[in-house]
């Protein structure tokens, strides 16, 4: 049990049952009545962004969220499985919480999951991984000085838009975040 008052970025709150982290909060003081905070909060699950004021000093809950490193193995059915790379547990997660993060997951890749009270609630993949094109269009001779793209798949399935000299079989440096291409990988 903390306070407003103890409020940092990233801080995740539990409100009447719901988790919502803190993306940002201010301190306020009129000069007429009590101080109060303003809060920004996104819901863990739905991504859901709203803005909320508290009145300075009133207890919240903060939920206990751990974050392990887990080693992804296999594709079960509706969930994927993730060992810890600690206590060699396993951990069955559901593909709506993987969600995108998917598009981008090979066997053994190491990802950070969080968990509330055992119950998995996202997963965050490294800023960039490195894939294999497994299949793109070959590219045309006199366009490989355009900046033009062209669509590749890679070897999770998912596809994303590389730059014309770019051919099947080359590792590419691929953004989690946005799906965007951005470079060669590096031998």
């Amino acid at each position: 049990m903390a306070t407003t008052n103890d409020l940092k970025n990233g801080m995740t709150l539990d409100l009447d049952g719901q988790l919502w982290n803190v993306v940002e909060f201010q301190h306020v003081k009129p000069g007429k009545g009590p101080a109060f905070v303003r809060t920004k909060l996104k819901h863990v699950l739905t991504g859901k962004v709203v803005d909320k004021t508290f009145n300075a000093g009133v207890k919240v809950d903060i939920a206990t969220v751990e974050k392990r490193t887990m080693q992804y193995l296999y594709r079960e059915g509706d969930s994927y499985v993730f060992m810890d790379t600690e206590t060699y547990d396993q951990f069955h997660v559901p593909a709506q919480t993987v969600g995108d993060a998917a598009n981008f997951l090979l066997e053994n890749t190491e990802a950070v999951v969080a968990l509330h009270e055992g119950t998995p609630l996202y997963v965050e993949l490294p800023a960039a991984v490195e894939l294999t094109i497994t299949y793109t269009e070959p590219g045309v001779q006199g366009d490989r000085s355009t900046g033009g793209t062209k669509p590749a798949t890679l070897e999770t399935g998912a596809q994303i838009q590389v730059p014309l000299f770019i051919t099947t079989g080359e590792k590419v440096k691929v953004d989690t975040r946005t799906g965007e291409y951005l470079g060669r990988a590096t031998q």
